[in-house]
């Protein structure tokens, strides 16, 4: 049997919020597959259903319908014991506002992953992990000593701690300044060229979408029947993007 080389493969989702005539179908029969060592974006006009995806696929929200699987793995339903052990194992999440915890050490936040799921800590490999995103100097910091940019950094060394198979990343630089923000996507972009991590992130951002091998876009929770944007530049995203917004106020009207 041929090794199957899809880190996330999305089959069918639907997911609906609300009853009867207030009833929104956020996701509606979304398929996506995604292959090992990827770089993708996920782009849509405001309510298109791109956090609703990300969440799903992340084993963060059930979806109503249809099966994630990731590294070939269906994301089990049902338990959420199991769930967690899942998400623990394969799958690394970053947040917009970091979700430090604030007691704790950069060191201690990168390596919480690994106690909760009651692993060894290698100490060595967390403070190497912690140099190479910059924070060699910053192991001992609280998040409060440390700045925007910074504290993103300690979130990404804790979604890579584990080892995951896929990175998820919920608008990761919203809440950053310009030159913090391109530091933490020059560092997604590196995990995915230098060590073959799969990436999948949600941004408003043309600019941050560029750093993606490849840019995804919904409509109506559907996937744009445009298909997917392949080596994209900071003009043909905001072209498609634009050509979307219209689309929506012509259904609109």
């Amino acid at each position: 049997m041929e090794r199957n080389t899809s880190a996330l493969r999305l089959t069918g989702l639907c997911r609906t919020y609300g009853a009867g005539e207030a009833a929104v179908r956020a996701l509606d029969g979304v398929s996506l597959d995604l292959a090992t060592g990827s770089f993708t974006a996920i782009m849509g006009p405001s309510g298109s259903g791109k956090s609703t995806l990300l969440h799903c696929a992340a084993g963060l929200e059930q979806p109503d319908s249809g099966q994630v699987e990731v590294a070939g793995e269906p994301m089990p339903r049902g338990s959420e014991t199991r769930l967690t052990r899942f998400r623990r194992e394969r799958i690394g999440f970053v947040f917009q506002q970091y979700n430090l915890l604030p007691t704790l050490t950069a060191l201690q936040n990168a390596t919480l992953p690994l106690t909760l799921a009651g692993r060894r800590v290698n100490r060595d490999r967390a403070v190497a992990l912690l140099e190479e995103v910059g924070l060699g100097d910053r192991l001992h910091h609280l998040p409060d000593q440390l700045s925007g940019g910074q504290r993103q950094r300690v979130a990404v060394a804790r979604a890579l701690i584990t080892a995951p198979s896929v990175v998820f990343a919920d608008e990761p630089t919203g809440a950053l300044d310009t030159r913090s923000a391109r530091d933490v996507l020059a560092l997604l972009r590196s995990t995915v060229d230098r060590h073959g991590r799969t990436v999948v992130m949600v941004t408003h951002d043309p600019v941050a979408a560029s750093y993606a091998d490849a840019v995804v876009f919904l409509a109506d929770g559907r996937l744009d029947p445009a298909g997917t944007l392949h080596r994209p530049s900071v003009d043909t995203i905001a072209a498609r993007l634009a050509h979307l917004g219209d689309r929506a106020v012509r259904a609109g009207v």
